[in-house]
């Protein structure tokens, strides 16, 4: 009987495989980390597969971006109406945004270079992980996939193409939030009537402090969605690898004989 090793056992290891999706480790820039959290709070952390605290920091930047009015300021500052930009904004509310939102930058900074030194030992250390997960709900695994085309479905809705990679709690979380910044910006409604040819309607009645959500999110699902796939083919790669020198790489493997043959 074959004996498996439990590979929870390892001081680290590169990447774990459930049914919910493949979480990894694997080198990444610090400041694209730290430029996609300035960008929108929890994205730099999603990046680095910190679920809970980018989901938390996500719902933080919707509730007091909302609540403080700074979309709409940023609209009027835009629009060189700077007297309304500052007339709109809510101090109550701003000041609790702009520590929150440093951290959310440092943090993510910090915490990528932190992972990074961590993938060196664990890519030294080449422990072996479990790669394929069944249960009665889902089944995961390890294969190659292509990045243009999970980029390709986040483009026509945001959270699919991490459907298509099998990253499931992020795919609910982005599809989600996508339809309730479509919904309140009231975005399809305005392409209807501009398709139609009332651009004067269509500018009336979408919501510009959710609308200006929406370029983030996508670009985000798209940008996150290429770049976990070509992780994920690497892991493949490395994983595949790893299997083959042990297996059949040892110079004392003898090739398995046909029975039948081997009587003759």
């Amino acid at each position: 009987m074959q004996n498996y090793e439990n590979t929870n056992r390892a001081r680290r290891y590169r990447a774990y495989v459930s049914p919910l999706g493949t979480t990894q480790i694997h080198l990444r820039n610090p400041y694209i980390i730290a430029w996609w959290s300035a960008a929108f709070p929890g994205f730099g952390h999603l990046l680095l597969s910190k679920y809970l605290r980018g989901f938390l920091l996500f719902i933080w930047e919707i509730v007091i971006n909302v609540n403080s009015k700074l979309n709409v300021s940023m609209v009027y500052t835009f629009g060189g109406q700077f007297d309304m930009a500052k007339e709109v904004l809510e101090p109550r509310w701003l000041l609790l945004y702009i520590p929150v939102y440093i951290y959310g930058i440092w943090d993510s900074y910090r915490t990528s270079v932190d992972l990074n030194k961590v993938f060196i030992l664990s890519e030294r250390e080449n422990s072996d992980f479990i790669n394929f997960q069944i249960t009665s709900l889902e089944i995961n695994y390890l294969d190659k996939r292509k990045p243009w085309v999970a980029a390709m479905w986040s483009f026509f809705m945001p959270g699919t193409g991490q459907l298509y990679i099998h990253r499931i709690v992020v795919a609910a979380f982005i599809v989600t939030w996508a339809v309730v910044i479509v919904y309140y910006s009231h975005f399809l409604q305005a392409v209807h009537y501009l398709v139609l040819g009332d651009i004067g309607y269509a500018n009336d009645i979408v919501n510009k402090e959710w609308l200006m959500f929406l370029p983030s999110v996508y670009f985000f699902s798209m940008y996150d969605a290429y770049v976990n796939t070509v992780e994920n083919n690497k892991l493949f790669d490395n994983e595949q690898s790893n299997f083959l020198k042990k297996k059949y790489q040892d110079r004392n493997f003898r090739l398995p004989l046909n029975p039948e043959k081997r009587d003759r």
